[in-house]
């Protein structure tokens, strides 16, 4: 399947939809657990995103978002990389779902953004949209590794750092993430830039034709309204999980889609003919649940262990390095950073420990990178296929970016990064 993604036979939707036919029988899947992928409910949390995001577009609020984003950071376009990465960094704290916070929230003013200055899927996407769809895509893999909030596995990895005896807690993680984190966000729009430059760098008119735009469209209209209170409702839910109610980030943004519909703010017919969400509905649905099965079958804890065999009778340093870069890398291989958690970070941690590795500094970095890996791909993270979607970025420039900011992360967090953590005494 990664390779069909990679190779691209056919559109990939339809190649996901094959392989997953064909794992029924050359896997021996039922075709009950083949299909599950599409009952999955972070597939249908993107899917709920997208329908939210097309009545962000229809009633011109997003476009009064992006209107107000350029008035005040519009003078560059790497102004407006920046303004969206720290929107997403000042909601990292509190919603702990990149795909509520990154798609639901932030990838609408990014796409009104960039159509504000006349840059859509095809011809144009150079002028602007391609480059704030990769530079804001990998800056929110950043805010996810700096916050305890800032993903939703992360507390499962704190979970499992705790049951190795190491503790995490909310406030560790930010003092943690803080500074090799805000290095990444200051530097990676600006790689972005140098490797997938747009046609417009100074935008000096912009603040006064948003002002002027802004003035034209005059008051919130009535549906305008509605959205925003079913917006900022939605919103809410998130960060309320827990404290007052337990639905499931995915019930809350279907009710959210729900109340617009009754509302007339979304019309059944939007749902029907948002293409791009279904076919990513196809091909993303597949794609995570065959992950899942991969995980379950033990072939990626069983990469562990061949990892700790051929390294275990090094130094912790030499282990500790070549531990990261396969953890690392093979996210290559997974849709889910929850998946790739779960399968290889209870052996790494463990063994490194045995071998005399400091456990905060072990436990902190593989929470941290397994984030950072995210960006490799069009399909590392829950936001990532929202962005892609949205076909302003081919999936070579996509992958070739991924990889260079890869090694630009891999830099920082290494080297500030560590240097940080032993300021603060984490090891």
């Amino acid at each position: 399947m990664v390779l069909g993604l990679v190779l691209e036979p056919m559109p990939g939707g339809a190649f996901v939809l094959l392989c997953v036919t064909v794992s029924t029988i050359v896997g021996g899947i039922p075709i009950t657990k083949a299909l599950a992928g599409y009952a999955d409910t972070t597939v249908w949390l993107v899917m709920a995103a997208f329908f939210i995001s097309r009545a962000l577009i229809n009633t011109g609020l997003a476009r009064r978002i992006a209107l107000f984003f350029v008035r005040i950071f519009g003078r560059t376009s790497i102004g407006v990389t920046y303004a969206l990465a720290l929107s997403d960094f000042s909601l990292a704290g509190i919603i702990p779902s990149n795909g509520a916070r990154s798609g639901g929230v932030v990838l609408p003013i990014v796409r009104s953004i960039a159509e504000l200055y006349g840059s859509s899927p095809g011809p144009t996407a150079d002028v602007l949209g391609r480059y704030l769809m990769m530079a804001v895509y990998q800056s929110i893999c950043v805010t996810c590794a700096m916050f305890f909030t800032g993903q939703a596995s992360n507390p499962l990895a704190a979970g499992m750092a705790k049951e190795l005896g190491y503790t995490m807690t909310v406030g560790g993680w930010f003092m943690a993430g803080i500074v090799p984190g805000m290095v990444s966000l200051a530097v990676i729009p600006w790689v972005v830039m140098r490797m997938s430059p747009p046609t417009i760098r100074k935008t000096p008119a912009a603040r006064q034709f948003a002002m002027e735009q802004l003035k034209a469209m005059g008051g919130m209209t009535g549906h305008e309204k509605i959205l925003s209170a079913v917006f900022v409702a939605v919103c809410y839910l998130w960060v309320s999980k827990g404290s007052w109610h337990n639905l499931d980030i995915t019930i809350t943004a279907l009710l959210g889609c729900c109340a617009l519909l009754l509302t007339g703010v979304l019309k059944w017919e939007d749902v029907r003919s948002e293409k791009t969400a279904w076919d990513m509905f196809i091909w993303y649905g597949g794609l995570v649940n065959l992950g899942k099965i991969l995980n379950e079958t033990g072939v990626t804890t069983e990469l562990a262990k061949g990892v700790v065999g051929v390294f275990g009778s090094q130094p912790w340093p030499i282990l500790f390095a070549a531990a990261l870069l396969i953890y690392f890398y093979v996210h290559y291989g997974l849709a889910s950073i929850t998946a790739h958690l779960l399968a290889m970070y209870t052996p790494f941690v463990a063994v490194l420990k045995a071998q005399g590795a400091p456990i905060g500094l072990v436990c902190y970095a593989f929470a941290c990178f397994v984030n950072l890996s995210a960006g490799l791909t069009h399909y590392g993270t829950t936001p990532s296929p929202m962005f892609f979607a949205h076909d302003y970025v081919s999936f070579k420039d996509w992958w070739r970016v991924g990889f260079v900011v890869s090694l630009v992360n891999l830099l920082i967090w290494s080297t500030i990064g560590f240097g940080w953590w032993k300021l603060i005494g984490i090891w």
